[in-house]
């Protein structure tokens, strides 16, 4: 048979047709194929077992995380209105109408979390969730509500002790909170916004985070697992579901979640927790000594390879630290057995020293090492602050005596008398104002010789009130007003 040309065109280009389409639909499916993911049966394996393992820890601890709601009574004076007067307004509002000076009360509500630490009721959560509380209600996993008792609170470390009249319930093991390593895994569980037993999980960004400015003891544990409103008082838990933290601020700009959360670390909530339930208060340990961090100014003049350690300032007369022959300019760097690294640290640990116990307390002097021992005391509760640690607008101001090193190095005429400024806190009211270096001459027209002097001085002045200070900066003398903004 033939065909004609016109016949055999048309052919020919049906069949290349038919071949390249054949070509593309192969090079189009197996291009789809190699795009396929694959998943390995291997790492299908892990997933699901890291699943089932955070399931179980999470089964295992929630039962113990309570939801707590507390009431207190709020007294207010009443708003002046422009209507007072009006006979109209006051025949249709009488009483109830908001009279110029008159008090009166309103209740207001809050949310929190808990966590059941014992069997027979006693509770651990935050200072604020239950403070000034009128009534307290404790609402279980199981939904059973209970009313709470508060046991103790202790303001300075924002841990308070409830107990609820229940016996048998679930409690969740308190861990080593010590031994926590940075980016290990946590499980943060509580209430935020109302949400009973809402489970966040994350990692450990951060251990000993001190100078946050919500406690005046703080150590907290840092953590990306989500932490909001509500949250408060709840549990941090390892993947061994042992309590290792207590949920207690986070830091945000919105009033949200923002990735930065802290919690009390287990160590300390244990012995305020401790001390609380058997003695109704919380006692704490005393060495006597002002101690401040040692800056790079610092490390040059007291010949010190690193900024690290706790320089002491002053030490109180009569103490264990003057007993144990501790003397100002050492820079204590190990604290019975443990490393220093932050003034702050040091001062958690001597505070959960049992007061009685012998510690080894190693430090530098004139840049060599020795060790001395000293019994820690009590606190003693009519102890003012000093240093860095005033509730005013000088929290977090670090000053110490001027040495004639110091004058030297900062260039500081003799005329000049005061305490300078070796650091400020991050946060601290004064961050803006004052700067390292500065010297405090004057604080509210009263002269400031020494560090004596400036405690003295400082120690009088009330959180609400404003401070006048004349420092020597940069060869001269100048006035600075410290205010609420």
């Amino acid at each position: 048979m033939t065909f004609s040309r016109k016949t055999q065109f048309f052919m020919t280009t049906a069949l290349l047709g038919a071949i390249m389409g054949s070509a593309l639909y192969f090079s189009f499916s197996c291009e789809v194929h190699a795009q396929e993911p694959r998943i390995s049966n291997e790492a299908i394996d892990i997933l699901a077992n890291t699943n089932r393992a955070m399931a179980e820890v999470t089964a295992a601890v929630k039962p113990a995380v309570v939801n707590i709601s507390s009431t207190r009574t709020i007294k207010m004076q009443g708003v002046p209105s422009p209507f007072f007067n009006d006979p109209f307004f006051r025949r249709f509002f009488r009483d109830d109408f908001e009279q110029p000076g008159r008090q009166h009360e309103r209740k207001q509500a809050s949310l929190g979390s808990g966590v059941i630490v014992d069997q027979n009721g006693y509770i651990l959560t935050n200072n604020h969730v239950v403070k000034d509380a009128d009534e307290i209600q404790v609402r279980l996993s199981d939904k059973r509500e209970f009313k709470g008792k508060i046991i103790g609170t202790d303001p300075k470390t924002d841990i308070a002790v409830i107990k609820i009249n229940a016996t048998h319930l679930p409690v969740i093991k308190l861990g080593d909170s010590d031994n926590l390593k940075v980016g290990e895994m946590v499980i943060a569980i509580g209430n935020p916004f109302g949400l009973s037993q809402t489970v966040t999980s994350g990692i450990v960004s951060a251990t000993g985070r001190a100078n946050v400015g919500i406690a005046d003891y703080e150590d907290f544990i840092q953590t990306d697992a989500a932490i909001n409103p509500g949250n408060s008082g709840g549990a941090l838990v390892n993947v061994r579901g042992e309590l290792v933290g207590i949920n207690t601020a986070i830091f945000s700009t919105s009033g949200g979640y923002q990735g930065i959360g802290f919690a009390i670390p287990s160590s300390m909530a244990k012995v305020v927790m401790e001390n609380l339930i058997k003695k109704g208060k919380v006692v704490r340990g005393w060495l006597g000594v002002s101690v401040q961090p040692v800056t790079q100014e610092l490390a040059k003049q007291f010949d010190l390879k690193d900024e690290k350690g706790a320089l002491v300032g002053d030490i109180t007369e009569d103490s264990p630290a003057e007993k144990a022959g501790i003397q100002r300019g050492d820079v204590i760097i190990e604290y019975d057995g443990k490393e220093i690294n932050e003034p702050s640290g040091m001062r958690n640990m001597v505070a959960s020293t049992p007061p009685d116990k012998d510690v080894a307390i190693k430090l530098l002097r004139d840049g060599k090492p020795m060790t001395v021992k000293a019994t820690i005391s009590e606190l003693p509760a009519n102890l003012k602050v000093t240093g860095a640690d005033f509730e005013n607008l000088l929290k977090g101001v670090h000053v110490q005596d001027m040495t004639p090193e110091i004058r030297k190095e900062a260039g500081i005429p003799k005329r000049v008398t005061g305490v300078i400024i070796a650091g400020i806190d991050s946060g601290s009211p004064s961050e803006e104002a004052l700067t390292q270096n500065d010297v405090i001459t004057e604080v509210n027209k009263k002269p400031i010789k020494d560090m004596k002097e400036y405690e003295a001085v400082v120690s009088k002045i009330r959180s609400d009130q404003n401070v006048l200070v004349l420092i020597f900066r940069n060869g001269a003398t100048i006035y600075i007003t410290l205010s609420e903004r």
